[in-house]
């Protein structure tokens, strides 16, 4: 290995340590209770804390599975299995079988569900116009153009971490 790639390798991995600590730090921050609350109380929503990433989970990646959700959020699945019941109850979602697998029953936004998440969009947004309003559109653009390739080659990854 010359001076040159042991150079480069040196700062590729001082730059991955970087990401991954902001990775971090925006995990973090996006998991805070209170950022939700910041968000549900900017949307004008009534809706508990607990239940409001479920309902966002639903409305993006729906029809989805009660296990496939849990594993989303983090959450054991008997958990969310229960407020994924509440959410329904509410008139948010509903459940139906999967097309895939008749034995999973998944659950979908309802109507009432998705004017919900849409205030919550509406919120999303001013919050994020605030966070940019110093970066110029060249700059957030490519935030958003690297962010998904970032993501889109992290899902491409394999499960077992074999890259070889």
């Amino acid at each position: 290995m010359t001076s040159t790639e042991n150079v480069q390798n040196t700062r590729i991995s001082v730059l991955l340590r970087q990401l991954h600590g902001s990775l971090l730090d925006i995990a973090a921050l996006m998991n805070r209770p209170q950022r939700d609350e910041v968000l549900i109380k900017a949307a004008g929503i009534p809706l508990d804390r607990a239940l409001f990433p479920l309902l966002v989970g639903v409305e993006r990646f729906g029809p989805i599975g009660v296990v496939d959700l849990a594993d989303r959020a983090g959450r054991d699945y008997t958990t969310v299995s229960r407020q994924v019941a509440k959410l329904e109850e509410l008139g948010l979602l509903t459940r139906q079988p999967s097309a895939a697998d008749r034995r999973v029953r998944e659950a979908v936004i309802s109507p009432k569900g998705k004017a919900m998440t849409d205030l919550v969009d509406q919120a999303r947004e001013r919050l994020g116009r605030a966070i940019f309003t110093s970066w110029d559109e060249h700059e957030f653009e490519e935030l958003v153009r690297l962010m998904r390739k970032f993501a889109d080659a992290f899902a491409d990854l394999p499960a077992d971490g074999d890259t070889a």
